[in-house]
C-alpha cells in the first residue's frame, strides 16, 4: 500500500474554532480544519503553507496533536494526516479558491457536514489530548473500522 502524507490544522481559540467550508476537489462541500497535500517540504512547512493558502493565515504556533491513517475501500491509498492545533497566528481568515472560512462555538460545530471520524477525535482535541487511529471508509463515506486511542506523544 502506498501512503499520502497531509495536514490539517485547526485554530482553536476556546470556546470557539476555525473551519473551512471546502469549495472545491476531495472532501467539496464538508466542513473541515486547513491542510493537504505534503509537497516537497517538511510536515510542519505543509501545514503552514496549506493554511496561508487556504484562509491567509500564518501560523505561529503549531502543536502536532494527532495522526490518522484514513483508507478507503478499493483505493490501495492510505492517507495520513498530522493533525495540528494552532495557538498563535496573525493575519485575519479570508476566503480562498478552495475554502470559507468561519467561526464555531464548539457546541455548534457542524458534524453532520463534515467527514465522519471528526466527531469520534475532535472531542479529544478539544480537550488537548493527543491521540493517533486508522478509519477505514466504504461507499458513501461510511465508517467500516475504526481505532482511536489517546497517547502521551506523537
Amino acid at each position: 500500500m502506498k501512503t499520502r502524507t497531509d495536514t490539517l490544522c485547526i485554530i482553536h481559540e476556546h470556546p470557539k474554532i476555525l473551519l473551512g467550508m471546502k469549495k472545491r476537489g476531495f472532501g467539496k462541500g464538508k466542513w473541515n480544519g486547513f491542510g493537504g497535500k505534503v509537497e516537497m517540504e517538511g510536515v510542519e512547512d505543509a501545514a503552514k503553507r496549506e493554511l496561508m493558502e487556504e484562509c491567509g493565515l500564518e501560523a505561529k504556533d503549531l502543536e502536532k496533536v494527532g495522526i490518522l491513517d484514513f483508507e478507503f475501500q478499493g483505493n490501495p491509498e492510505i492517507i495520513q494526516v498530522h493533525i495540528f492545533k494552532i495557538g498563535d497566528y496573525s493575519g485575519e481568515p479570508e476566503e480562498s479558491e478552495e475554502m470559507r472560512p468561519k467561526w464555531f462555538h464548539i457546541d455548534e460545530i457542524p458534524f453532520m457536514e463534515m467527514w465522519p471520524d471528526d466527531m469520534y477525535w475532535m472531542p479529544m482535541f478539544l480537550k488537548g489530548k493527543k491521540f493517533k487511529g486508522k478509519f477505514l471508509f466504504g461507499e458513501g463515506n461510511a465508517i467500516l473500522e475504526k481505532e482511536l486511542e489517546e497517547v502521551t506523544e506523537i
